[in-house]
C-alpha cells in the first residue's frame, strides 16, 4: 500500500486525486497539502485534515503536487530531504525551475510530465513516429484550456513541439485558446503538398489526468534517483 501526500489538495485536480485515491485500496492518504492562507484550511477528508504543515509529509511514501510553481518547488526541497518519491503534474516552470527539479532527481525519483494523461501520452508516441518519416509536411499546433489557465503556450503543446522537432519537422506555430471551462484540447496538423493528417486529443475530464498521477505514485514507489515521464510509464504496461 502506497502511503500517499497531495500537494494543492483542495485545487480543482487535488479534489479529483484525493476522490480518487480514497475509492483505490492502493492508497492510504496520509498528508493533504495547502498553502497557509487558504480559509478551509483545516477541513477534514476521511479523517485527514488539510495542512499547511508540509513536515507531514515525513509519514507518507510519495507526494502528487498539482499546485503551482513556486509551492512545488518548496514541497520538492521538503521530499529531497525527507527521501519521498514525488510525481509533478504543474505546468508553467520556467528553465531555471526545471533545472532544479533536474537537481533534486539526482536524490529521489521525480515523475514529471507536461500531462499525465495516459491518451495524451499515447499521442506523444503517435507524433514522435510521424515527426520520423513525415519530411516536407509542416506542422501546426492548436491548444485550448479553460479561461482560469495561466500558462499559454501548454506544457503539452511545449512537449509536442520538442518532440515533433526533434525529428524532421519544424513547427510552424502554436495557437493558444482560452475560453470557458474547456479541461483541455490539443490537435497537430501536419499539412503536406498532397494530404492533410490530424491527431488530437480531447479531455473530456479531469479525472485523466488524476488518473494518471496515480499510476504514476504506484509506479515510482521502489525506483532509482532520476526524473522519469508517463512515457516510460507507458512503455512497461
Amino acid at each position: 500500500m502506497v502511503k500517499l501526500a497531495i500537494g494543492g489538495a483542495l485545487g480543482k485536480m487535488g479534489r479529483r486525486i484525493t476522490a480518487l485515491a480514497l475509492k483505490d485500496n492502493s492508497f492510504k492518504l496520509i498528508c493533504l497539502l495547502e498553502r497557509s492562507d487558504r480559509p478551509d484550511l483545516g477541513k477534514d477528508i476521511e479523517g485527514v485534515k488539510v495542512s499547511a504543515a508540509i513536515s507531514d509529509l515525513q509519514n507518507a511514501d510519495c507526494l502528487i503536487d498539482f499546485s503551482s510553481t513556486l509551492a512545488t518547488l518548496q514541497n520538492l526541497d521538503k521530499a529531497v530531504e525527507y527521501r519521498k518519491a514525488m510525481v509533478i503534474g504543474t505546468t508553467g516552470f520556467d528553465a531555471e525551475q526545471i533545472e532544479k527539479i533536474k537537481q533534486a532527481s539526482d536524490k529521489i525519483p521525480v515523475v514529471f510530465s507536461p500531462n499525465m494523461s495516459y491518451g495524451v501520452n499515447m499521442v506523444f508516441k503517435l507524433v514522435k513516429e510521424a515527426s520520423s518519416k513525415l519530411s516536407g509536411y509542416k506542422v501546426n499546433i492548436v491548444e485550448a484550456h479553460h479561461v482560469h489557465k495561466k500558462d499559454a503556450p501548454s506544457g503539452t503543446a511545449k512537449k509536442l513541439k520538442q518532440i515533433i522537432e526533434s525529428g524532421l519537422l519544424k513547427v510552424e506555430n502554436i495557437e493558444s485558446i482560452r475560453e470557458d471551462e474547456i479541461i483541455g484540447d490539443h490537435k497537430i496538423i501536419f499539412d503536406g503538398e498532397f494530404d492533410k493528417i490530424e491527431l488530437s486529443h480531447s479531455a473530456k475530464t479531469r479525472d485523466i489526468f488524476a488518473e494518471g498521477a496515480l499510476l504514476a505514485a504506484k509506479w515510482i514507489i521502489g525506483k532509482n534517483a532520476g526524473v522519469y515521464n508517463m512515457l516510460d510509464i507507458l512503455e512497461e504496461k
